[in-house]
């Protein structure tokens, strides 16, 4: 009889999770309910897998030892428009109804409509009218009026009640369990008002009484009237929703059938291996691709394949890049379509990581396009299979600790400084001692709640069946269609994601490429990958961590791996790929692969936990750092089946952590561990190294796929580094600030000029050695201005003098000061004071001139004007550059106040191991890191004197004695030590030192100039 259920998915409004309603309705042997979020769909198939999965003897998902219950749902929508105002409740009847609802909620989503006051006419959908909204006598067929406890009058309901009883449901909403989940609703929706506590709106509230209680305490509500129980019953009994877990729900074939889909795959796999391999272990490439299509026959999943092979097939077709990555790159039928471009034969990749026969969700290819161009490449999706049948993927942002904090401390009226106080340090004051507590007691128990939907990284959805028939869909703003369900959920119901992700990487190859054709006039080909792993320039930049640009492995940690593992070939490259990430690095088998790499190297032994872990992982010297590790680990040490193995990997991050499913593997891995008699100490050890990592590890054939890419940008910055450097910079996705791309440019040889009106373009561009400036990076600059300057340019030459450029383009004074200040026309050999004095001259006389951006018949020069002489200094050509650029173009030390360089230089660090040295430093970038202790500590990368880059640690004690004061120049004392080869500076001492001070604000013009007729 709970017509209304919501949970904490109608977002800044319910409390409970999904897990907690499920239990709420256990409690109170409630054994059927409908799910009613606001204005949403997105819980559904959590509760429904939940149901399934405590239903006795259930087919899909495992029973895990619980208590069996059986629950069984409807789903519906509350449906409100603004305000908050409640419309109406609208109730699927069945599967028809729920795809009716999902295409009603989803039009007026797409149409940013508020949803109309009265409902459509459905043919499957019950709509509940709030009690005195409607007359019942205007009611149409299955429309009903709710009727809350608070309702019922003292006697009768009114008049029409006997004649149109029927009409008459019991409605008792449910939202929170209790009286604490009833002020955190109030919280909620004081958040989503914007308002203090004590402000909120009675209207904006629901009623405290919404929680769930026993069926026959909810009968006793409705003495009086049992029709209202009986009807809302009956009308329960008629909705329901039949979808089970499990299955296969994407799109079925391309090609008419399912065998005219697997002939078509089986005849281009075998194409491609003609054009792939040519060596002398065909027989062992051909088993192989037997192997995998005949796989690929038996979990019918060559749609799966001939999706992907379509779309490289397009990208291809339109020039554009892409990269195969993630497990697919472990298929040698990927591979030969040319889906991926990494050899599993050659990487020995584990197919199984990718598919297996027990596996039930099919492959994940994960596709990489350029940033620029992957919106083309969605469209292309959607144009050929259909918006009936394709959307992007969903997920749910959840409250953050820091976040929440900050919420609440503005719903309860906390001041700013205090606010974050709270925020940060959990520090309050004693007179805040009643309000704090509450606050930060309230951030618990919120956060991880659902607070918005987003937009998945890059899944999308490609169905069988219509889409509407599993979700409504959002429109973010100029955006596409996005499910209200996330990645796990659509899993578990057999709806799988394609990755079609966007980098910025391959945006600076591209670029790149056709700047040295342009600049050098030479065609450079980026895909000779064997050639390229013998190249020594790349080497020796893999082998000294100067990778500043290059994709994957330009950030401070992965540069210092780098020169630890004295990198210098693809192999390494591949597994440094994967130790870097978080789990493998803070498990500690980053070190110990460390350890043994170079002892390896030296000839030694090493202790290893088991010798089949040694046999399992023998290119990386027994050590997990690829997530197929875990799979041939738990499938061949712990003897566990390859389903189970493979419940292990994908158990071991997010949301999937938490399931009973994989306690269980987990137990049954111990179990299994122990009957084949290894040593408890071992077992611990091995399973140690599974949880720690997997989930924030690479596959093998991910990190092989970031190799190769690595591999290209290493090409172009060991043989074009000034073109390549424009690249990155004009792809704006680095690890590092815009500044220090520059800064690389200029230690590589290049020559950094500002903006330039006749050379530079909206990006940055090159001539030569000299590299002009983008005005994308000039702040206060209109992009209109931005991008004309260049269009104009193009169009009529190039201009001649400041008044041409006056004369040419439709810009105001502060425009036109802004491009003087960054001395965009030092081409006219003026100073910028006097180029000002035009400037002011031009607008002055401008109501007798013809409007700016008019082109004039003859372009005469203006009369010039005698001025007094204008003193101006480089530092003041540094200081406007910071405040229009962020940076200056001279070298920054010279801006630095005072004397004290120290006694080192970065290049000296190596042979100052253990001594303690003083350096001036620029900061390139710092992180956060906390010990085990949960103490803060940092990591900071500066350059010197000399712009070389060095690196440095500052443990929690230093840390806290001498926090980092923001970017600029810090007087550094600390001893040197190194790992592996590589110097660091463990700071003992830090002192940021200021920069001089800024030149004084140049004199204002007179306005009787200013103001001329």
């Amino acid at each position: 009889m709970y017509l209304n259920c919501h949970t904490a998915f109608s977002f800044r409004y319910g409390t409970l999770t999904v897990q907690k309603l499920f239990e709420e309705a256990q409690r109170c042997g409630v054994h059927k309910l409908v799910l009613t979020e606001i204005n949403n769909t997105a819980s559904y198939l959590e509760m429904l897998r939940l149901c399934h999965a405590y239903k006795p003897g259930a087919g899909g998902l495992t029973h895990y030892g619980k208590e069996p219950y059986v629950l069984d749902i409807a789903v519906g929508v509350e449906c409100r428009g603004d305000e908050n105002t409640l419309l109406y409740i609208a109730i699927a009847r069945n599967n028809a109804g729920f795809e009716e609802l999902n295409r009603f909620l989803s039009r007026y989503h797409r149409e940013g409509r508020t949803l109309p006051p009265r409902a459509p006419v459905f043919d499957n959908v019950v709509i509940i009218y709030p009690f005195g909204r409607y007359a019942p006598e205007l009611l149409r067929p299955q429309e009903y009026v709710g009727v809350r406890p608070q309702d019922l009058g003292p006697l009768t309901l009114y008049a029409p009640y006997h004649e149109y009883k029927h009409r008459f449901v019991a409605l008792c909403p449910v939202t929170f369990s209790g009286k604490t989940d009833f002020n955190m609703h109030r919280l909620l929706r004081a958040m989503a008002n914007n308002t203090l506590l004590s402000k909120l709106p009675k209207a904006q509230e629901a009623q405290p009484d919404e929680i769930m209680l026993p069926p026959a305490e909810l009968r006793a509500r409705y003495t009086r009237f049992p029709d209202l129980v009986a009807n809302a019953e009956a009308l329960l009994a008629q909705c329901s929703l039949d979808l089970r877990p499990g299955g296969d729900k994407n799109k079925k074939h391309l090609r008419g059938s399912r065998a005219a889909d697997l002939a078509y795959l089986t005849a281009e796999a075998w194409k491609g291996f003609a054009r792939r391999y040519h060596h002398a272990d065909e027989a062992i490439v051909r088993a192989r691709i037997e192997k995998e299509l005949d796989i690929i026959d038996k979990k019918a999943f060559a749609s799966y394949y001939l999706i992907a092979y379509e779309l490289t097939q397009y990208a291809t077709q339109r020039g554009y890049d892409y990269v195969g990555r993630g497990s697919g790159a472990n298929s040698v039928v990927a591979y030969c379509l040319g889906i991926t471009n990494v050899d599993p034969i050659k990487l020995d990749l584990y197919f199984e990581r990718f598919l297996n026969e027990e596996r039930a969700s099919p492959p994940d290819f994960d596709l990489d396009f350029s940033w620029d161009n992957r919106d083309e490449i969605y469209q292309h999706l959607f144009d050929l299979y259909g918006e009936e049948h394709v959307c992007l993927l969903g997920t749910h942002v959840t409250y953050q600790r820091r976040s929440l904090l900050r919420e609440l401390g503005k719903v309860f009226g906390l001041p700013k400084d205090e606010l974050e106080a709270l925020a940060d340090r959990n520090e309050y004051t004693p007179d805040r001692e009643d309000i704090a507590p509450l606050i930060l007691r309230y951030a618990e128990r919120m956060k991880d709640l659902p607070s918005n939907m987003s937009i998945h990284a890059g899944g999308v959805l490609i169905t069988e069946e219509p889409i509407y028939r599993y979700t409504t869909l959002e429109f973010p703003p100029k955006g596409l269609p996005v499910s209200h369900f996330e990645m796990h959920n659509a899993e578990d119901f057999g709806i799988f994601k394609f990755d079609i992700l966007s980098q910025r990487g391959l945006g600076h190859l591209k670029e790149t490429v056709r700047h040295v054709k342009r600049n050098q006039g030479r065609d450079v080909d980026i895909y000779q990958f064997e050639a390229f792993t013998q190249d020594e320039g790349i080497k020796d930049l893999m082998r000294t961590g100067r990778t500043m640009g290059c994709f994957y492995v330009e950030s401070p940690a992965m540069r210092m791996l780098l020169g630890k593992l004295r990198c210098d070939d693809y192999l390494t490259l591949v597994a440094a790929s994967s130790i870097i990430r978080p789990g493998v690095a803070s498990s500690g088998m980053m070190r110990t692969y460390l350890e043994r790499f170079h002892a390896v190297r030296r000839g030694q032994a090493y202790a290893s936990i088991h010798p089949m872990m040694d046999e399992l992982m023998r290119d990386t010297f027994g050590v997990m750092i690829y997530q197929e590790d875990v799979i041939k680990v738990a499938h061949h040490f712990a003897k566990l089946t390859l389903t189970e193995a493979d419940v292990l990997r994908r158990g071991m991050s997010g949301k999937y952590r938490s399931r009973e499913e994989f306690q269980r593997v987990a137990d049954r891995f111990y179990a299994s561990c122990r009957a084949q008699g290894y040593d408890e100490a071992v077992i611990k050890r091995v399973w140690y190294e599974i949880e720690s990592f997997s989930g924030y590890s690479f596959a093998k054939g991910h990190s092989a796929s970031y190799a190769v890419e690595s591999y290209q940008s290493l090409f172009l910055k060991a043989h074009y580094p000034l073109e390549f450097m424009v690249g990155v910079i004009n792809n704006f996705g680095g690890f590092y600030k815009t500044e220090f791309y520059f800064h690389e440019a200029r230690m590589l040889g290049g020559q950094i000029a500002p903006p330039c009106v006749n050379h530079s373009g909206y990006l940055t561009t090159i001539e030569g050695q000299q590299l002009y400036i983008g005005f994308v990076h000039v702040k206060s600059l209109e992009e209109r201005i931005a991008r004309e300057i260049q269009v104009e340019r193009a169009r009529h030459g190039v201009y001649t003098s400041l008044d041409n450029f006056l004369q040419r383009l439709p810009l105001g004074l502060e425009q036109v000061r802004v491009l003087i200040r960054m001395g965009s026309f030092r081409f006219t050999g003026k100073s910028k004071q006097q180029l000002l004095w035009e400037a002011m001259l031009f607008f002055g006389q401008s109501r007798t001139k013809q409007p700016a951006g008019m082109q004039t018949l003859f372009d005469t020069a203006p009369k010039e004007y005698p001025l007094p002489t204008l003193q101006r200094n480089a530092q003041e050509d540094a200081f406007d550059e910071i405040e229009l650029l962020g940076f200056p173009l001279c070298d920054p030390f010279q801006l630095v106040s005072g004397g004290h360089t120290g006694d080192t230089t970065a290049g000296e660090l190596a042979n100052r191991v253990g001594k303690r040295v003083s350096i001036l430093g620029y900061v390139v970038t710092t992180k956060n890191a906390w010990t085990q202790k949960h103490e803060m500590m940092y990591f900071g990368t500066f350059y010197d004197l000399q712009g070389e880059v060095f690196d440095t640690v500052h443990f929690p004690i230093v840390a806290r004695q001498f926090p980092f004061r923001g970017r600029g120049f810090y007087f550094i004392e600390g001893k040197v030590v190194e790992d592996f080869g590589v110097p660091m500076i463990e700071v003992m001492g830090f002192e940021k030192v200021p920069m001089i001070d800024k030149r004084a604000e140049l004199p204002e013009l007179p306005g009787a100039v200013a103001g001329r007729e």
